[in-house]
Order: C-alpha cells, then structure tokens, then sequence
C-alpha cells in the first residue's frame, strides 16, 4: 500500500527541478501512506512530475522501489495496492520473455502492460489496485482502479495542468491549485454523510469510478472506458440463478473454495500480517479461513467499549479463543476516542460523516503496533445481504406498497401534525417494559416512511441523513445518480437484490472502503479485503436470494460456510454494527465542541448551510426528543473539515 500523486503539465512552463519539486510536495502529502520510501521521476520535455511515498509490503528491497521504469524503458508506473496473482501473470510473462529485475507484484503490473496493454492487464489482476502508467513513447497517462474500489484514486483538471494523487490533500501542494466548493456536492454529501462518485467536494476534482480506466493522451480530454461493470455482474448472475435450480447442498463448498483461494492470496506478505476481529459472521469467516491456511495462530485484533450495547470484545475473544489464534484486545476508554475527532478531518480530506471512523481508526492503530497487513471483512453485508435494511426495506414495502398512496400521505400527515414531545407525554401512560424509547421520534420516522411514493423513494429513505438536502444547503441541489435511475428497477427487479446493488456501486466504495482506507492508511497499515475478491462477488450474484436471505436472517450462505469452523453460539447475535455512543457524546463530552461548530450565527456569515433546521435539529437533540446524531454528526463533520481545509 502506498500514496501516489503526480502532475502533467502541458503548457510547459515548469523545469525539471520544478516538475520534481511540485511531484515530491504532492507525495511528501501522503508520508502517512507510504512511510518507508519516497521517489519522484520526471519527463521535462512532456512536462511529467511523478511522486511516490512506499509502504514496503513485498520485495522489501530497492527492486521494488517506485516510480517504476519497464524493462524496455517505455513505461513508468506508480502503484498503489496488490496484485494477489502476481505470480502466475509472472510466470506468463516470463514464458514469454520477459525478464525481472525484482519479485514485486507492481513490476508485474508494469510489465504486463508493456506486454498486453493497460485494459488487457486490469481484466486479469486480482486484487486491488490504482495505479498510474505513463507512456513515454505516446506521451500518455493512464489511470487504474480497481473493479469494487478498494483503493482511491482522484484527479483533477486546472487549464492544461493535470493532477491526481491517492488523496485530495496531494493537490494542496501543486502549483496552482485553489480550489472552490461544489454546493451541490455537499446537498448530496448531507443525503448520505459522504461525497457521493464521481463528484469530490471541490468542483475542480472527480473520483476515478471503481473499475474504470481512465486514458490522457496529448491535447485531448480524459477519456473514461469501463473494463469492469457492477450492474452487468449483477444482471447477469441474476439471469443464471433464473435458469435453473442451484445444488443447495453443493454451494457452502464452491463457496467455500473461492473464499479460502481469496484469503490465502491476501496472506502474501513480506512483513508481519494479521486480522481485525469483531466476532461477528464476516471477520469471524475470514478468520477462520486464514487459520485453517496456516500453520501458526493468526495474530487477531479487537478494540472493546465500556458503554453497553457498543462492545464486541467479548465476542471475539470467544471466536479467538475457539480458533486458537493470538489475539490482543484493547478497551477503549472515551476520552481516547473523543481525542480522535479533532483529527479526522486530516484524515478525511473531503466531508466524511460515518461515525464508525473513530473506531475503524482506534483498531487500525491497535493492529499496526504488531502487524503491517491486516485482513478484514468489510464487503459481507454487500456481497451476503448482511444489512438490517435488506429484511426491513422488503417487509415495510410489503405492507406499505399496496396501500393506496393518498392514504400514506394522509396518514404521514396526521403523525407529524402531533409534536414529538406530545407522543412522549402520551406514550408515558404506557407500561414501561411495553414503551419504546423515544416513541415521538419513531412516530416521526414512520411518518416519513409513509410518505415515500415507491420503494426506490424508501430505500433513499433508509440511506439518508439529512433527506431533503437541497432544503439545508444554500445555493445547492443534489445531483441525482444512480439511486434515482428508474432503469435500476427495469434490471434487478427485486427489492432485495436492487438494494444489495446500490450499497455496492455507493455506500461500499465511498464510505466503507473509504473509511477503511483512510483509517489504516492513517496508520500506515495496509487493510486487505478477502469478501471483495471480483471472484466472490461475481459468484454471489449467481445465487437465489433463499441462499443470500431467508427466515428473516441474511448472508445464509456466508453462515454455512463458517459453521464448519465455528459454532453459531459463537456468533448468532443482532447484529451490532460498529459505532460509538456520538448520540450520548453530543449531549455530554462533545456538546461543547459540537456548539461551536454549529452555532446559528456562524453558519449565517459563513452562507453555506441554513441554520433554521440545523438549530431544531440541535434543540430537540439536547432535549432527547429526537435522536438527530447521524445527521447533526454529518453538518459537524463539513463544519471541522471546512476549518481544516479552508476554501
């Protein structure tokens, strides 16, 4: 794992001294990401500044040094990421020829582009990558992600200055960046608690899309191709589970075939490696796999809580302990966590509002005191339909659907003419063990349920934050992507499945694996993510939903397979998730910090976001007669990002 960033300038107007001066800034940006080595290259004539910062991962050694010149000198390449089947592509192209100097997996993506081309190499990788190749010859750059977008790339345009780096925060040291604030990616920001692709929250900047590549040839603009798709890999494996009926009895195995093939390629490493462990059914399943590939115990990792209702420790010393690994834990106290927060908008240099990044980052900085490599199993509620949404979209749909729309709107009317508080005050006649908490804030959310024209409208629904953004951000409008594209619906029928595709083309790369990238990366760690293998993914999707969902439990399948190795009273309980009490933290240790963020005033100079809802949302949050804290955590987080990254 490493950082990358580099610039084209095709105006011509900097030296090589200044090329290499702007290329190293940019790098030197992403020291956290690449802590043991750095290297920059330069083509003055064609106005090329390439800058690297290595996290030496393997071949520890000068031969996997970037940036990286092929063998026959027409290449150069940086790369972040692994290929997991390096070795056979090398063996590939050692039978045709080509020779090595190094036994790295980047030289192997170097030189199988030289040999094949960038899009013929892509198609072959597993693993996950970005990585940028220029051409000498053709004074051309291309861009790679990879398929599920593990890892990040960015790039941007300034006249005819060309930039891109593994993070925002490289382009703050390019010459001439200023960059300004896209107002309607922050509405769409505050729908989701993150900045939805292709967007950035900088007009001047854009997400390479997971499984694109992206080509810049002379006086020409980027150009865009697709060598990986989401949604024909769903259309598709939907169409073979159609065909015909799968062995049930068969399916744990196959699956259990491609997931151990998956780990045991992610168990290459010259460096010390481990797992993160929370004992629920995906990590658990990861590390049940690595153990049984090993001959020694898997070093596990754990991060406890104190507060009630948010600690898993336990559970995993349980898997741990069945499965005889060498696990180390850590309690949290909460004043280690409440330090965290000034600092994630350092980390997150875009707005970033998913409260598990305080732990995601508490757990990454456990592992790296031990470890280089982590394992994780982040990707299962995608891939398995793991999500509570998947069994709650579908039963409220099911009841809420038939009934006439005239009637859902008068009746979401009627539950929000009565005020939160007058719920409660009724709601206290009611006999505490029968008494839900906080019953006029889920009167208010059964009323915007109620109120969503279609299932497409609910599922927005159980996705957002803030869901009329546009209403909270002054000047912006919410761009409409895929979750409002009708012809989702035409392609993946069911409600289930639609819901499974969505997380994956959106909340997937661009809060979970974002999150997790930045947290580890942070750190200097390299998170690695057996459950996204393409393979996996694509073998998924061929299954019945009855194999993904059934009897009101998700990821059936996923649970076959690791009951061979861990009994269910290990790890069958309500799924807990992984967060923080922000809820309890905002009316406590944080209110004051919260108070200065989103005072009315300050947000009225400032002309960015409307203060009206922000001050209601806060009121009747302190109050405890709603529970705001996802999306008041979302304002909180553009409101310490814009501090940090002023525009």
């Amino acid at each position: 794992m490493c950082g990358i960033a580099g610039l084209i300038d095709r105006r011509g107007g900097l030296s090589a001294e200044a090329l290499a001066a702007a290329a190293g800034a940019m790098a030197d940006r992403l020291a956290h990401r690449g802590p043991d080595g750095r290297g920059v290259w330069t083509d003055a004539a064609a106005g090329v500044g390439l800058g690297h910062r290595r996290l030496a991962i393997i071949e520890l050694s000068a031969a996997g040094a970037q940036p990286m010149i092929s063998a026959d000198g027409r290449y150069v390449i940086l790369h972040n990421g692994e290929a997991f089947n390096f070795a056979e592509l090398r063996g590939e192209l050692e039978a045709a020829g080509r020779r090595f100097r190094g036994a790295s997996d980047t030289e192997v993506i170097l030189e199988g582009c030289a040999a094949w081309g960038a899009d013929a190499t892509v198609r072959r990788l597993i693993g996950m990558f970005a990585f940028a190749l220029w051409d000498r010859r053709e004074r051309a750059l291309t861009l790679a992600r990879d398929r599920l977008g593990v890892k990040p790339l960015y790039y941007a345009e300034i006249g005819r200055r060309f930039l891109f780096g593994s993070e925002l925060k490289a382009f703050a040291s390019a010459p001439g960046w200023a960059p300004s604030l896209d107002r309607d990616a922050l509405a769409g920001y505050m729908r989701h608690g993150y900045v939805a692709a292709p967007a950035t929250i900088y007009r001047e900047a854009r997400k390479l899309p997971p499984g694109h590549l992206l080509t810049l040839a002379p006086d020409a603009p980027p150009r865009l191709t697709a060598y990986w798709d989401m949604r024909r890999v769903a259309v598709e494996g939907l169409a073979a589970a159609a065909r015909g009926p799968v062995d049930e009895a068969a399916a744990p195995a196959r699956l259990e075939a491609l997931l151990l093939d998956a780990v045991r390629r992610r168990m290459i490493a010259d460096v010390p490696l481990g797992a993160f462990l929370s004992g629920g059914i995906d990590s658990s399943t990861v590390v049940a796999l690595m153990q049984a590939a090993s001959d020694r115990p898997v070093k596990t990792f754990t991060i406890g809580f104190r507060e009630a209702g948010y600690d898993e420790a336990g559970h995993a010393a349980g898997v741990a302990a069945h499965l005889g690994t060498d696990h180390t834990e850590l309690y949290v106290e909460p004043p280690h966590a409440l330090d965290i927060v000034p600092r994630l908008a350092e980390w997150f240099d875009e707005p970033f509002a998913d409260p598990s990044q305080i732990p995601t980052y508490l757990v990454a900085e456990l592992t790296r005191r031990h470890v280089t490599v982590a394992l994780s199993g982040d990707g299962g509620d995608e891939v398995f339909a793991g999500y509570n949404r998947y069994l709650w979209g579908e039963r409220l749909w099911r009841r809420l659907g038939p009934l006439p729309p005239p009637l859902r709107r008068l009746g979401a009317a009627a539950l929000r003419a009565v005020p939160p508080a007058a719920f409660d005050r009724m709601a206290a006649a009611v006999p505490a063990r029968w008494r839900p908490a906080q019953p006029g804030d889920k009167a208010h959310k059964l009323a915007e349920v109620l109120a969503c024209d279609g299932p497409a409208a609910l599922y927005r629904r159980l996705v957002s934050q803030w869901p009329e953004p546009d209403a909270l951000v002054v000047g912006g409008r919410e761009p409409r992507g895929v979750l409002w594209d009708d012809s989702v619906a035409g392609d993946i029928p069911g409600l289930v499945p639609r819901m499974q595709f969505l997380d994956t083309v959106t909340y997937l790369p661009d809060d979970i694996l974002t999150k997790v990238d930045r947290a580890t990366m942070a750190v200097g760690l390299e998170g690695r993510v057996p459950l996204l293998d393409h393979r996996v993914v694509e073998f998924a999707w061929t299954l019945p939903l009855g194999l993904r969902l059934r009897r009101g439990r998700g990821k059936r399948l996923l649970r076959a397979v690791l009951g061979r190795y861990v009994p269910d009273r290990l790890v069958e309980r309500p799924k807990m998730g992984f967060g923080v009490p922000i809820d309890r933290w905002l009316r406590g240790p944080l209110r004051a910090w919260a108070e200065d963020l989103l005072a009315p005033r300050g947000l009225a100079e400032d002309g960015v976001l409307a203060p009206q809802p922000i001050a209601t949302a806060w009121r009747e949050h302190l109050a405890g007669t709603r529970n705001w804290q996802y999306p008041l955590w979302a304002v909180l987080m553009f409101q310490a990002w814009r501090r940090r990254w002023p525009i």
